[in-house]
């Protein structure tokens, strides 16, 4: 009886597949094991440019993943560094197609993301990864190509100023930074509290800054010569704000300690004289609060001398070397704010009171 019942059993299961089958309401899906990318081929590549950020930067073709019954495929474009492994890729885009173009600017922050230098042609590991949803498992991969991408970045090459200052940290969260004025250009510059000795830590591959890296020092004579080897810390005249400069290529540096005050026929003293600032260590910036005339200007000048000032070219805020009179459109008390701690990204307020 027990035997008559299972062959039953087997006999239904066996006829409800079939009749399944027939309906097509049941389908098992098995994936080929992969698909292949048409275009491009490895090592081609592109140089993207700031300039042209909407332009394509990589256009990919590929066959069609085949799941062997007819269902909507989901296609991302997946990257990583040329020889990095694929645990954490960088997912660049997605679509049900099989093509797709990527703008130049979403392909450079994926280089970027992926840790590829900037400004270096270096390869860049393509796949395109299929899915049809859950479950995970029925997700395949391409082929791998290597595009060869030289990348860009709007950072400035930074260089740390690590001394007595700060505790000899060159990993400190908030180590003072100097910015060069472009990238393949060795001039440094940024503002520094200085308070005894120093040096300059250059960041390793992936930006940190830690002993062991490249570090300058003065070459003995504290005469604003540089040296790799053998050098000494160079030495602050006093404790003090400082424009910090080193010039990495010429090997020469200085530091000018500054203490800064408005100017201005907005102010009450006209042009003859300043109105002093007070340094705040806690937001690392220079303010005052003082009575300012409408219709007038002022500007932000060093030690009461016209040898270091700042003032605004473009009316937006950012604070230039002598830059032009800022101007003041209604009078009334305001606190004026100078802040010098990001390097050449220098800004100031003027708040209404």
């Amino acid at each position: 009886m027990k035997n008559i019942f299972k062959t039953f059993i087997a006999a239904v299961l066996v006829t409800g597949f079939v009749s399944c089958d027939e309906d097509q309401d049941l389908k098992f899906l098995s994936p080929d094991a992969s698909f292949t990318i048409l275009t491009p081929q490895s090592g081609e590549g592109v140089v993207l440019s700031p300039a042209t950020t909407s332009n394509p930067g990589l256009v990919l073709t590929w066959t069609d993943m085949d799941y062997g019954t007819p269902t909507q495929v989901t296609y991302t474009v997946e990257a990583i560094a040329n020889g990095s492994t694929w645990e954490n890729p960088i997912a660049i885009a997605t679509t049900t197609n099989t093509f797709i173009s990527i703008d130049s600017g979403t392909l450079n922050n994926a280089a970027l993301a992926a840790g590829l230098p900037p400004f270096t042609a270096a390869g860049m590991d393509i796949r395109i990864k299929s899915s049809i949803g859950a479950p995970a498992a029925q997700d395949a991969y391409s082929n791998v190509i290597t595009y060869i991408v030289t990348s860009f970045s709007n950072e400035l090459p930074r260089l740390a100023v690590v001394g007595n200052h700060q505790g000899w940290a060159p990993d400190a969260a908030d180590v003072p930074e100097l910015a060069s004025a472009g990238f393949g250009q060795t001039n440094y510059e940024g503002w520094v509290w200085l308070d005894g000795e120093y040096k300059f830590l250059m960041p390793d591959g992936s930006g940190n800054y830690a002993w062991g890296n490249t570090d300058y020092g003065d070459d003995g004579t504290f005469t604003g010569m540089l040296k790799e080897t053998d050098e000494v810390n160079a030495m602050a005249a006093a404790p003090g704000y400082y424009l910090v400069r080193a010039n990495t290529g010429l090997l020469t540096y200085s530091a000018t300690m500054a203490n800064w005050g408005i100017i201005g026929s907005a102010t009450p003293t006209g042009w003859d004289s300043d109105t002093d600032m007070v340094w705040d260590p806690a937001t690392q910036t220079w303010s005052v609060t003082m009575d300012l005339l409408g219709g007038q200007f002022i500007k932000f000048r060093a030690n009461d001398d016209w040898g270091l000032n700042y003032g605004d070219n473009g009316a937006d805020g950012s604070a230039e070397e002598g830059g032009s009179d800022i101007p003041v459109a209604n009078g009334g008390n305001y606190t004026i704010t100078l802040d010098l701690s990001n390097p050449r990204a220098y800004t100031y307020t003027l708040q209404q009171n």
